[in-house]
């Protein structure tokens, strides 16, 4: 953490968004395998910018400058847009929504803690009570109610990155600038037409792990439209290669879902293929959720969804490869 407010105070006055939100955003980080404290995450929930740009369905937020993010700065004016979109509220309901506790009174949801099947804990620590509802632990985004998300509170994910080697027509490593060149499996949402890790919600009652493989599954290889045989034998596949993984990152993610209620948090993990063996068995297929489905280089020009930036970047330096 001493280091971590040394990279602060080394930040441009336009990074510098409140006191609180560095104490916030310092207890949020998270801890390595060996224990150590990962500065490359630092920036990602500083700035905050998604979670304050234009809202995906169109609908225009309250301008928060970043001098306005922490809400231990006044901001007089703040006048937050009310929206919850009618795919979340529904009639009937859909399951993964909580219902609107501000119009029900009758509906106790337990912030905080494991209530019944859906997990409200969040990966930063306890988040605040205000007016009946949770705020968002890293600062205003210019919207109150749920946005597109279902739960008040933390909406929680898991992002696989599945990485291998880029190889040439002889199978050897491609080395670019003395480093191999690494490429993940990529898809491209429906919804907004951007290039992403193939993740997805955790459901109730389902842990991380199960909804990594899941979601690589259905959205990579279009396993929900297999026949059943063909199936079974990419489900031991996808089995085989998500025995060993590697965390790269568990937090807080400026999403541009994210509203002061409610926002997306996520456990990404790196599965990966060194001999490219596994992998060579698989056959990319877009999913119902995806648009497209590639191999994508992972470097700097890299274009993708919400952090999933930052998720491949932290890849590339954990396997030591191109960037």
């Amino acid at each position: 953490r001493y280091h971590a407010r040394q990279l602060f105070c080394c930040l441009p006055p336009c990074f510098l968004l409140s006191s609180l939100l560095l104490r916030r955003f310092l207890n949020a980080l998270a801890v390595s395998t060996v224990g150590r404290v990962s500065l490359r995450r630092f920036s990602l929930a500083m700035i905050h910018s998604k979670a304050r740009g234009k809202y995906p369905t169109g609908v225009e937020r309250f301008s928060v400058p970043d001098d306005k993010v922490g809400w231990d700065v006044a901001f007089d004016g703040y006048q937050p847009v009310d929206y919850t979109a009618p795919v979340v509220i529904g009639n009937p309901k859909p399951v993964w929504a909580d219902v609107d506790v501000r119009k029900d009174a009758s509906v106790s949801l337990q912030y905080n803690k494991i209530d019944g099947k859906v997990d409200r804990r969040s990966l930063t620590g306890d988040y605040a009570i205000v007016d009946g509802v949770p705020r968002n632990p890293i600062g205003r985004t210019g919207m109150v109610g749920r946005g597109l998300l279902g739960r008040w509170g933390p909406n929680h994910a898991a992002d696989p990155v599945v990485t291998r080697w880029l190889r040439d027509a002889k199978g050897e490593r491609v080395v670019r600038d003395g480093k191999p060149v690494l490429q993940f499996v990529a898809i491209q949402r429906r919804d907004s037409g951007q290039w992403a890790i193939p993740g997805g919600m955790v459901d109730p009652g389902d842990n991380v792990s199960a909804t990594l493989k899941k979601e690589f599954g259905e959205e990579s290889l279009g396993a929900l439209d297999m026949p059943p045989a063909k199936r079974a034998a990419v489900e031991k596949l996808v089995e085989k290669l998500f025995k060993g993984g590697e965390q790269v990152y568990s937090g807080y993610v400026d999403d541009p879902r994210n509203t002061d209620n409610a926002w997306m948090e996520t456990t990404a993990v790196n599965f990966h293929d060194d001999s490219g063996e596994t992998l060579g068995q698989f056959q990319l297929t877009a999913g119902d959720d995806a648009k497209d489905v590639r191999w994508q280089e992972i470097d700097q020009n890299c274009q993708l969804y919400a952090s999933h930036f930052q998720f491949v970047k932290e890849v590339a330096k954990l396997r030591n490869a191109h960037f």
